[in-house]
């Protein structure tokens, strides 16, 4: 969903983003967008390599519909797989804080 869509006001005269907070706690939010996010980095480093899911099972040994689950959302994958679905695209995951700017500031102020 694109970012005009997300806020523009519905019939109901709510934007997504007013539903969505009124419906998620801010760590479910948190979690999606996550999700949304390593799903993201995933398809569009396949595409860039133009690997083709079959192809991509056979380098990383998760099979092609479980990928393509993985892709379209309807699943939550295990860590492991994850990673395993990474390697052969050249990406991993890294840990960092989540809100380092913040943190900054709070150094500052002390």
């Amino acid at each position: 969903m694109s970012e005009k869509n997300k806020n523009q006001v519905s019939a109901a005269g709510h934007s997504w983003q007013e539903v969505r907070k009124e419906l998620f706690t801010p760590e479910e939010i948190a979690a999606s967008d996550l999700r949304v996010a390593i799903i993201g980095e995933l398809i569009e480093a396949r595409e860039e390599r133009g690997i083709s899911q079959k192809k991509l099972e056979e380098l990383s040994g998760v099979k092609q519909p479980i990928i393509a689950r993985m892709e379209r959302g309807k699943t939550s994958p295990q860590i492991d797989t994850i990673l395993k679905v990474l390697a052969p695209l050249g990406k991993t995951l890294a840990v960092v804080p989540l809100e380092k700017s913040k943190k900054k500031k709070k150094e500052v102020t002390t």
